[in-house]
């Protein structure tokens, strides 16, 4: 990851539906190698580093098929919803080639170009775990996972008859994690196969020379202990000396050693998948936080090793999860989004989270709804972004700040988050301050930790979310705690700067007559 920022911003697309709204925009039918120059440069212009456009694969018609049977569920976000709509699921994969629709490799390509010469790089789909009903792996028996008419009789929800590569009936598992049934329009892999894990390869290889990293998708399924647990019982060979990934990653990278992996990871594996070669884990567990409002577990949670939380990714939504203007609301949002663009790590932002939409989109349709859009959310977040953009971020060290209480009497200051950056050759200050929860809060955020503000006398603080400019003594920044007050949802980010425009007052000493 030599080459790649601490702090690489990553703007996910779903690809069918945004050529979609694109082509509707634009008034005739776009795909990747006929995308207008205005929707890239608004991407460069917001500042992401990496764009991932989901879903590019090949689905087959199985798939489609099977989606079809779910068009009652779909129609609870698109009223209007057509056949022509839907696509079957972007994780259903068919063939791990670009789908002819979407004008196939050489557009992708094309667009991939295009892309870096406005500095952005593209993140591609991996699906480990499963494979579509019409994936070619899905018909020889050193792939997948098969069963018996009992099995099948037992739990009908996890095994189905299907046709094996010479004609004949049998009866394998869909893809599935150990707590739910098992997804209808895949096909279960064997991890521990030494054929799935020489063609994972193979695959990862093949995408590598055509992206610049892959978002993985529930990596930790695969992992020894997890598929084991998941699979047992079943028939699933020898299990392998090295995990999964520990075996897939290093081969690809003796290739591709730029190559950035993220996991999608639950169930507290995000160390696990780090220690075994990702870049950057999905952090659920700060999600889970921020919609909770549990503001002690969040500070809890960003106490951990600065190591351990460069690699993690945060976000507040994406295609799994619901929208995050409709979860946390509109006022919630906005100290929702300041945690995930100011702390370490990944950022991982939406396409429409930045207007506020509220319709979460299933994977297998290729059209979304028209929706009432908030250009003022846009705006706070491109001064946001534009913000955490600045190399204090990048280079900086990480703090997380003591709040003390105003007054015995009132213990408000536990609604209250406060952390910085601060960065030594620069000499730069960021002071960021969120109130994640419905109540006011007052508290001193003692800054003791950075030491120089003692030095001198008066500081500005600049904030960058209104603009307004306060100016306080050391003393008080380091000593006394300074003080804070936040309305509900608010936060605060805070550019500390010495008052350059201060000249203490000395007295003169007279001169002898």
């Amino acid at each position: 990851m030599s080459s790649w920022r601490n702090k690489p911003f990553i703007y996910q697309i779903n690809t069918w539906v945004w050529l979609d709204t694109l082509s509707r925009r634009y008034g005739k039918p776009l795909t990747l190698d006929s995308i207008p120059d205005e929707p890239l440069n608004d991407l460069s212009k917001l500042g992401v580093h990496m764009v991932w456009l989901m879903g590019i694969w090949e689905r087959g018609e199985r798939t489609r098929a099977n989606a079809l049977k779910y068009k009652h569920e779909y129609r609870a976000v698109l009223p209007d919803l057509t056949d022509q709509d839907v696509i079957g699921s972007a994780y259903a994969v068919a063939d791990y080639r670009v789908a002819d629709a979407l004008g196939g490799r050489t557009a992708l390509s094309n667009l991939r170009q295009r892309l870096r010469q406005r500095g952005i790089r593209l993140m591609l789909d991996f699906v480990p775990n499963h494979v579509g009903m019409d994936h070619e792996w899905s018909k020889h028996p050193e792939y997948v996972i098969t069963g018996t008419q009992e099995q099948r009789q037992a739990r009908p929800d996890v095994f189905f008859k299907s046709k094996r590569y010479d004609g004949k009936d049998w009866i394998i598992a869909r893809g599935r994690d150990p707590y739910f049934p098992g997804w209808s329009d895949t096909v279960q892999l064997n991890a521990y196969s030494p054929a799935v894990r020489k063609a994972t390869v193979e695959t990862l290889l093949d995408i590598a020379a055509q992206c610049d990293g892959v978002r993985c998708d529930m990596a930790m399924l695969m992992m020894n202990d997890i598929f084991a647990n998941t699979w047992a019982g079943c028939t699933i060979g020898t299990r392998p000396e090295n995990d999964y990934w520990l075996e897939i990653i290093p081969q690809v990278r003796a290739q591709h050693p730029d190559f950035l992996f993220i996991a999608e990871v639950y169930w507290d594996k995000e160390y696990d998948v780090i220690r075994q070669g990702f870049d950057y884990a999905y952090d659920k567990t700060l999600y889970d936080r921020i919609v909770a409002g549990d503001v002690q577990k969040l500070r809890a949670h960003l106490l951990a090793d600065i190591q351990y939380q460069n690699h993690m990714i945060r976000f507040i939504e994406n295609h799994d999860e619901p929208r995050a203007f409709a979860r946390l609301g509109a006022r919630k949002s906005i100290p929702a989004a300041t945690l995930i663009c100011t702390l370490p790590g990944a950022v991982l932002l939406h396409d429409g989270q930045l207007v506020g939409r509220t319709a979460k989109l299933p994977v297998q349709i290729k059209r979304q709804p028209d929706e009432i859009l908030h250009p003022e959310l846009t705006e706070y977040y491109r001064r946001l972004i534009y913000e955490s953009l600045d190399s204090t971020y990048q280079d900086g060290q990480f703090y997380v700040f003591d709040i003390a209480p105003t007054s015995p009497e009132d213990h408000t200051n536990r609604n209250l988050l406060a952390y910085g950056w601060h960065d030594p050759t620069t000499k730069r200050y960021r002071l960021i301050v969120v109130n994640l929860t419905g109540t006011h809060a007052y508290g001193r955020i003692h800054l003791g930790h950075w030491n120089e503000l003692s030095t001198q006398q008066r500081w500005k603080l600049f904030d960058v979310t209104d603009g307004s400019e306060y100016v306080r003594h050391g003393g008080e920044l380091t000593a006394d705690g300074l003080f804070i007050y936040l309305e509900p949802y608010e936060s605060h980010i805070f550019r500390v700067e010495p008052d350059i425009t201060y000249t203490p007052f000395v007295i003169q000493e007279s001169t002898p007559a």
